[in-house]
């Protein structure tokens, strides 16, 4: 495993980061999420994330009962807020309070002291953006949140709210955790360039587009136990199983994998770390096997002649 800084801080994550949407608490009970999170720290893996909203909470308290048994030290977490938790008019959005209640709820599921990372899970239009950012710095200057970030903001938002952060002394955001893979690319455009200005990082999520860069579903076959197999969990993922020549593009992936002995999938991993803007991916994994296979993108150098042939194949639109 290597490891990256993310953006202008001293905070080191590993290259892969184990993610508990879609998975923890859902297709990842207690047992099995031990033995995969005892390898994911045999691997090398450091960072952890997860949020409030993933299966209401459930997510951050399996993942707190199994985090408890390591060291502090060891590993670091991040969670969100954004999406409602409750019927309640508060329990949503990136108002103070709802913040405050979040973070706080976030640390007794997870038997944590502090956020390593607290993610704005998305932008807040009802909430001015000052009352945002002011309560986040009050939990950073309590020692209840240690970095920051933004996730699916835009370029536009995160500038604002460095601008703001500069203006007022507050913490600005260290880290973006944006939707990002051959698939989806279009964070090249604006995103990236944003976060690099403003020394920030990169976490992004789906970086194998919900396993249909794995090749997988190769002439749109549902395998038994896969996601788009499971009603519960495909319906975000609907236009690419269908999408045939989508399909066809991840096929013709396998020759440049060949030649460096690696799956599609694999390969699809490492091109997004061939951006050195990108500090981690984040990859969720329901067995301990596809764990050990996603790892092995970490380090992998793609010769520039094969980065065009990707880049010819998913084209940024």
């Amino acid at each position: 495993m290597e490891y990256r800084r993310i953006g202008n801080t001293g905070l080191k994550v590993s290259e892969i980061a184990y993610g508990s949407w879609l998975t923890f608490a859902h297709q990842v009970e207690l047992e099995n999420g031990k033995t995969i999170i005892n390898r994911a720290f045999e691997l090398g893996i450091n960072y952890f994330d997860t949020a409030d909203a993933y299966n209401r909470g459930e997510a951050e308290v399996l993942l707190g009962e199994i985090l408890h048994h390591y060291s502090r030290s060891r590993y670091i977490v991040a969670s969100k807020a954004y999406w409602p938790m409750s019927d309640a008019p508060t329990d949503r959005g990136l108002s103070r309070k709802h913040i405050t209640d979040s973070v706080h709820a976030s640390l007794a599921r997870l038997r944590l002291s502090y956020l390593d990372i607290f993610y704005c899970h998305r932008y807040d239009p009802e909430s001015p953006l000052s009352e945002t950012l002011e309560a986040i710095n009050d939990l950073i200057r309590q020692g209840k949140i240690l970095y920051w970030g933004t996730s699916e903001w835009t370029a536009e938002q995160i500038n604002e709210a460095n601008r703001l952060c500069i203006e007022k002394g507050w913490s600005r955001p260290s880290i973006n955790q944006p939707n990002y893979s051959l698939v989806k690319r279009n964070i090249e455009k604006e995103i990236l360039p944003a976060c690099l200005e403003n020394g920030m990082g990169t976490a992004n999520f789906s970086p194998l587009a919900q396993g249909i860069l794995t090749g997988k579903y190769s002439g749109g076959t549902l395998p038994p136990g896969s996601r788009a197999a499971d009603e519960s969990l495909n319906s975000t993922m609907q236009n690419l199983i269908s999408d045939k020549e989508l399909l066809s593009r991840v096929d013709r992936l396998a020759p440049i994998a060949s030649q460096y002995d690696l799956t599609v999938g694999q390969l699809s991993l490492a091109w997004i770390l061939q951006n050195p803007g990108i500090s981690s991916l984040i990859v969720g994994a329901s067995s301990v096997e596809q764990l050990e296979s996603n790892v092995k993108a970490s380090g992998v150098k793609i010769e520039p002649g094969d980065m065009k042939k990707m880049d010819a194949l998913f084209p940024l639109g």
